[in-house]
């Protein structure tokens, strides 16, 4: 188990996006929200961007005490959770996926503190064994608008929290108001697996695997600070890659 020296920032590792030729570049280009260094920044920890170069995943381990899975407009492939058939609405981004799935994995080999974020979450969630729900509006009768119409800035909808979990235990309420942009979620509760927060509707909102140091998923960006709630998560986080706690 890697862990910080007392008084020493923690490291944290954010994965980032990948786009196509075109807008701020005429070749492909990496992109992060300025905001995920922002809030690691508040709670303590040190960010560093780490581009998709799979070959230096044991390198970029051996220099962070903790990982971030941020989220991005596209889709975790459903062949990796073992679904027969694609949704029409599911985007791929294959490069990066590769990558998330094998620094998670290293990660969580060596027990370093993980977070995923959003499309992260998804990710970190299949990556222990679950399955995602391609589609919310067309597998959850009387879905939310998970993909809220008002600004990310703004609450969508809250969750209930559920007692007895890590999220509960830092969070500190049964109800958070949360922001939302998604439209897959996770689909189940495999061996390992906690789920702490639900939607209104039923859709999982967070996850969590209690046997482990620090590995948390959220559905919403806490990044945004939008709460209390928010800031707690992001402090949590960085404060088990400081202290191994």
């Amino acid at each position: 188990m890697k862990t910080s020296p007392l008084g020493k920032t923690p490291v944290i590792g954010l994965t980032v996006d990948w786009e196509e030729p075109g807008g701020y570049s005429k070749l492909p280009w990496y992109a992060l929200r300025e905001n995920y260094a922002q809030a690691v920044t508040r709670a303590g920890g040190l960010p560093i961007l780490l581009p998709h170069e799979t070959a230096h995943v044991d390198a970029y381990l051996a220099r962070i005490d903790g990982l971030i899975v941020t989220g991005g407009a596209f889709d975790v492939d459903p062949a990796l959770f073992g679904a027969n058939e694609r949704h029409a609405t599911v985007k791929l981004k294959s490069g990066r996926t590769a990558f998330e799935l094998a620094i998670v994995k290293g990660a969580l080999l060596q027990d370093l503190p993980v977070l995923g974020i959003c499309g992260g979450q998804q990710l970190l969630h299949v990556v222990l064994g679950g399955k995602l729900i391609q589609h919310i509006p067309d597998s959850v009768p009387g879905a939310l608008a998970h993909e809220q119409p008002n600004p990310r800035t703004e609450p969508g909808h809250d969750v209930a929290v559920m007692e007895g979990t890590l999220l509960h235990r830092i969070v500190g309420t049964d109800r958070l108001a949360v922001n939302s942009a998604h439209h897959q979620a996770a689909a189940d509760e495999p061996a390992g697996v906690v789920v702490n927060a639900r939607a209104p509707d039923g859709v999982i909102e967070g996850i969590e695997a209690p046997g482990r140091r620090f590995c948390l998923g959220v559905q919403w960006h806490p990044e945004y600070s939008i709460s209390p709630g928010d800031d707690r998560i992001m402090a949590a986080f960085v404060a088990a890659c400081r202290d191994g706690s």
